[in-house]
Formats: C-alpha cells, sequence, structure tokens
C-alpha cells in the first residue's frame, strides 16, 4: 500500500509542471473534476458545464484557454468557497481568475484548502478551450469531492437562463440565476443543465435549433454546433463521464413543440420514447416530469400548452410498472410579475420563486439536503 501511494503521488507531481514562478496543470490532470459536457478538445457546450478545483495553499490562479474558445470572450461564473457566484469574462490566452483578498493576499494560511466552482454561464457563445491552469508555486491540487446529490436537468429556455430582449437574451448571469442551477444549489448537490432554448422535444428544427433534445441530449454538443465553423458537427456523449451518475432527472419541456404545432399525441409519442430511453441509462433514478406553468399575461390570465397530456404521460409510465417517475405540477407557479413583458420568460425573481417552489415540492416529496 505505501509503494503504491508513492507511486501515486509521483504521477501526480509528474502531471504539474512548475514554470517561471507558476505551477501548470495540464488539461488532462486527473484531479480537475470536470462537470457538463466537454468535447475532446477539451472545449465546454451546453450552459453550467465547467469544472472544479480543491486547492491548498491557493494565492493565484490563471486559465489558459485555446483558440476553440468563444470570440471575443466567453462569461463565465466563478465561486470561490462556496461563496455566491460572480461573472469573469475570459478569452484566448491567460485569464487571471480573481480569487478575494484573503486569497490573493496569502492571509488564508499556507495548508488552508480552497474550492473554485467555474462553470460558462451562457447557452449560446459558451465554450471555452481549456489549454491548462495556471497556480502559484506550492499551491497544491487535492481531490475534490463531490456532492452525493446530482440533479440532471433538461429543458428549453425556461430552464436555460434567458433573459430580456434589451439583455441580449441572457439573465444578468445566464444560467446561474436560472431555476435549476438555484435548485441545485439550494441542496448542496451537484447538477448538469441541458437546456436549449427554441428546442422542441421532437426531433425537429424550431427556431434555429437543427434537432430536438430527444436527440441532442444525447449528444455532446449542444444546438449551437451547427453555427460553428471549427466544431459543426456532433458525437455522442458518453454518460459514464457524469461522475457521480444523476441521482434526480427533472424534465421541463414541451414549450416549443407546442409552437410548432406538434400535435398532442405526437407528442406524448415522443415524451413516452425520451423517458424510456432515459430509464435505460438511470434504471433506479426518480425522474420529475414539470406539467407547464404556462405564459403569464398581463390581465392575469395564464395561456398553457399540452394540457392534460403531462398527466397522461406519467400515467402511461406507471401503467408499464414504472412508478418511480413523478408528476411536479406547477400551475400558478409563475404569474405575471414574474416574467420579463416582452417574451414572458420568468425574470431573476421569478426563476428564485420556482427554484423555492421546487425546493419545497422536493422536501415535500422526501428529498434531504446534502451536509
Amino acid at each position: 500500500m505505501h509503494a503504491l501511494g508513492s507511486v501515486l503521488t509521483a504521477c501526480l507531481l509528474l502531471a504539474s509542471a512548475t514554470l517561471a514562478g507558476t505551477t501548470v496543470l495540464p488539461n488532462d490532470h486527473p484531479l480537475i473534476y470536470f462537470h457538463g459536457r466537454w468535447d475532446a478538445s477539451p472545449g465546454t457546450w451546453w450552459a453550467g458545464s465547467g469544472f472544479k478545483l480543491h486547492v491548498e495553499g491557493l494565492t493565484s490562479l490563471t486559465l489558459n484557454l485555446g483558440p476553440h474558445t468563444t470570440m471575443p470572450l466567453a462569461s463565465i461564473g466563478v465561486s470561490i468557497d462556496y461563496e455566491p457566484f460572480q461573472t469573469v469574462n475570459v478569452s484566448v490566452g491567460a485569464n487571471v481568475i480573481p480569487l478575494g483578498v484573503s486569497h490573493e493576499a496569502g492571509t488564508t494560511g499556507r495548508r488552508s484548502s480552497t474550492v473554485v466552482r467555474i462553470n460558462v454561464e451562457g447557452w449560446q457563445n459558451n465554450r471555452i478551450n481549456l489549454e491548462s491552469i495556471s497556480l502559484n508555486v506550492g499551491a497544491r491540487l487535492v481531490p475534490y469531492t463531490p456532492s452525493k446529490l446530482a440533479f440532471q436537468f433538461i429543458g428549453d429556455s425556461l430552464s436555460a437562463g434567458v433573459g430580456s430582449g434589451s439583455q441580449g437574451q441572457f439573465l444578468p448571469q445566464g444560467v446561474d440565476q436560472a431555476w435549476p442551477f438555484l435548485t441545485g444549489e439550494s441542496f448542496r448537490a451537484e447538477h448538469r443543465i441541458n437546456a436549449q432554448p427554441g428546442a422542441s422535444l421532437s426531433d425537429i428544427v424550431s427556431y434555429g435549433n437543427q434537432h430536438g433534445l430527444s436527440y441532442q441530449f444525447f449528444r455532446t454538443e449542444d444546438t449551437g454546433y451547427f453555427y460553428t465553423s471549427d466544431h459543426n458537427f456532433t458525437t455522442p456523449w458518453d454518460f459514464a463521464r457524469d461522475r457521480p451518475a444523476p441521482t434526480h432527472v427533472v424534465i421541463h419541456i414541451g414549450a416549443n413543440d407546442a409552437s410548432q404545432n406538434v400535435t398532442a399525441d405526437s407528442f406524448v409519442e415522443t415524451y413516452t420514447r425520451f423517458l424510456a430511453r432515459l430509464r435505460d441509462l438511470y434504471p433506479h433514478q426518480p425522474i420529475f416530469v414539470f406539467t407547464p406553468w404556462g405564459w403569464p399575461n398581463a390581465d392575469g390570465s395564464v395561456s398553457y400548452y399540452y394540457e392534460g397530456q403531462y398527466e397522461r404521460i406519467v400515467k402511461d409510465r406507471h401503467l408499464l410498472g414504472n412508478r418511480n417517475t413523478f408528476l411536479v405540477n406547477t400551475t400558478g407557479w409563475v404569474t405575471w410579475e414574474d416574467v420579463f413583458p416582452d417574451n414572458q420568460h420568468p425574470n431573476v425573481e421569478g426563476h428564485r420563486k420556482i427554484a423555492a417552489l421546487f425546493e419545497k415540492w422536493l422536501v415535500a416529496w422526501g428529498l434531504h439536503y446534502e451536509s
């Protein structure tokens, strides 16, 4: 055991190189904890994808990004020691990540450990191509221990952090302010978000998306691949790379199917097939199917789509003996005050409200917070 430990330590030391006053970690360092969808470059796809680091003696951190990074910049969320995420804009080349006064002054203690969480915020213009990470000399990467609780969220613009038109179609902090991300944070869970604005569940062209989520969820790339000159193809996603595997799967989708005039029967058939594929991937995990909260109007009314069909979908799963699929009735969760008037998508406070209501629902269902 001692010999094996010595070999492992030596390997990890060799995985880092000390250059010009910094410790350089290659992008394949075994202690970088990647989450979300990364291609082979490695580069991010889908909002919320990123990585986590657990570092002892950290006083400086620089991301060295390659040519597949979004030009002129990509917005990332950065959280130090589980503090709220802050936006940092990064681009090709060396990007110094602010750590806060205590870390940068070196007053946290030589062997104190720091958890750094980084993810891309946008549902588009969201690619960071990680070449290496530079740390201060003396910093030491140690294993990051992921939460035992892991959410997989699947959806469209109502889950991806879309803002008003005046904000360029992003919430100020993108997906980091969207209800799926907030839900994961409230339970101190790992969370992966595969949500694409304009995309239907049905595999059809919809609002610029060449595929629906029933296809794209199983690919590494999001639907932005179609408009990407240096990577205009898709590759199968290896779900074994999701560590830990999701413990809970949450789906809120259907708005764009309705807008594309997909019939109720066709939508139910597609959703049922999609659930069957998910069940093959996740044989024991509970799957939560959201009903639509609808499109609130200024007069207080709410326009709904596929009324009664989500109930039908869940009932059909139960009849097949799959009772680990649950309906989340979101009727009344979102009102006119909770949305942007120009597109009826949840505003920042609306997303917080949805996350709080879903958190309450999950606690009543029996989910416990991670310690």
